[in-house]
């Protein structure tokens, strides 16, 4: 078998899908698209997926069975300078958890809270 990076996909479980959805699109500067469940039980909007390009995918994802909040996995955003999201982070209606700081050769990064309560990084060279 082929060596495979650790991660291929990640979830972000939301509580109010809309506002979610609005933090990240302004504070990544992205666009999310939505996903089909065929069951109908779970809401989810997708990153923009670039397959073959460095990095996993993942989604926003609302469901009965997901809880959101601080404390589980930590999520690292590869931005070009993590001073840009924090810029942005308060106006969407997240909060600041520790200002950008470097971390030695792998450069620098922004902890902050998403407007569910999980916690997120953005991790950049400059």
């Amino acid at each position: 078998m082929t060596q495979m990076n650790a991660v291929g996909w990640f979830d972000i479980y939301v509580d109010e899908m809309a506002r979610a959805e609005a933090f990240y699109k302004a504070v990544l500067d992205t666009e999310l698209e939505d996903m089909s469940d065929p069951t109908g039980e779970t809401e989810m909007k997708s990153f923009v997926v670039k397959m073959g390009a460095y990095g996993a995918a993942g989604a926003l994802v609302k469901a009965p069975y997901a809880k959101p909040g601080p404390g589980g996995t930590q999520i690292y955003f590869s931005v070009e300078d993590c001073a840009t999201q924090q810029a942005r982070i308060k106006a969407a209606g997240g909060q600041i958890i520790r200002p950008k700081f470097a971390i030695g050769e792998f450069g620098y990064v922004t902890l902050a809270q998403d407007t569910e309560g999980n916690m997120i990084g953005f991790n950049s060279l400059k």
